[in-house]
């Protein structure tokens, strides 16, 4: 268990998020995992908050949640941390406003009242950057249109309850609609920019190019590039076909040759773009933070991303393409 006084590490690599205004490291720590199954008061609850205040003292300056994530469990545990061991300086919390559960409603009230749940969770009045999380259950146009998701987006910012808005989301087409309205200060996209899957690429470019702050979420896949092809795990949340684990067999080859194994590779990909900001991975014990900020430093060497390339295009499970919905 960690002790309420905690010695914070110094925030690493700080760099501008786009020209949101705030400060990010190459890597945010991802909390979908955070609090779940755990009950107010309980043992395993315990264990969540001492994980939580592991990276709210940790080496990064970013932590990712959402008002969802583990039916806001997530957020509670964030919050319970932050109230028994305090916030080190120069970390933030970025949430997302999500439909709500019960009925699919996303509209501005919802993002209000999702906005409202998360402050009363984490025990915070304002936050530096939210998120518009995976508007999948109604259209564009309505998100946009009058008392649509946007506009209490943008009625927090205009307010002053929120410094940024980003939209997070995983298909390529539905959040470039996104990015192109000018609307927004940040992205997050997931799955769609790994060593299996840069369909993304001209998403990022486009996103850097108007000085939206970029986050890259899911490096491994969601475990396929973590757990290797030998594990058959899924990449994004779909089960991998057999020439999808084929492609990975052959990296893990490559990457074997020289003295890398394949996990450090995929986190690399990301790590080492320019059109990355900062890379969400998810953190599920605190000896897992320690070991992200050591990946920071290692060299991967020319010829292993010369041999990767040579194995040509994965077969990826994803094919929204630029396709808008």
């Amino acid at each position: 268990m960690i002790s309420e006084t905690i010695d914070p590490a110094e925030p690493v690599a700080l760099r501008p998020l786009g020209n949101t205004g705030l400060l990010a490291s190459p890597i945010t720590l991802g909390t979908s995992g955070l609090g779940r199954g755990t009950s107010p008061g309980d043992a395993d609850e315990a264990e969540a908050v001492a994980l939580a205040a592991a990276m709210l003292h940790g080496p990064f300056a970013l932590i990712d949640t959402s008002n969802e994530y583990a039916r806001g469990r997530s957020e509670a545990v964030l919050g319970a941390a932050m109230a028994t061991h305090s916030v080190a300086p120069g970390r933030s919390i970025v949430t997302k406003v999500d439909r709500d559960l019960e009925t699919g409603v996303f509209d501005r009230d919802r993002v209000l009242r999702s906005f409202e749940e998360s402050c009363t969770r984490l025990g915070v009045e304002r936050l530096g950057l939210v998120h518009l999380h995976d508007p999948y259950v109604v259209s564009f146009d309505e998100v946009m249109g009058p008392d649509g998701a946007v506009q209490g987006l943008l009625e927090l910012r205009d307010q002053g309850l929120v410094d940024a808005i980003g939209i997070a989301a995983g298909h390529i087409g539905l959040t470039r609609s996104y990015v192109e309205t000018g609307l927004f200060d940040a992205m997050l996209t997931h799955n769609r920019f790994t060593l299996v899957d840069d369909s993304a690429r001209s998403l990022l470019i486009d996103a850097r190019e108007r000085g939206l702050g970029v986050f890259n979420a899911a490096p491994f896949g969601g475990g396929l590039l973590a757990r290797g092809s030998a594990s058959g795990a899924g990449y994004a949340y779909r089960a991998s076909p057999v020439a999808l684990l084929d492609w990975v067999r052959k990296a893990e080859a490559v990457c074997a040759r020289h003295g890398v194994e394949l996990a450090t590779a995929a986190l690399q990909f990301s790590l080492r773009s320019p059109l990355v900001d900062s890379t969400v991975v998810g953190v599920s014990h605190p000896a897992r933070i320690q070991a992200l900020a050591g990946a920071l430093t290692v060299a991967l060497p020319d010829e292993l991303w010369h041999d990767l390339t040579a194995l040509g295009a994965a077969p990826t499970t994803i094919d929204d393409g630029a396709t808008r919905p």
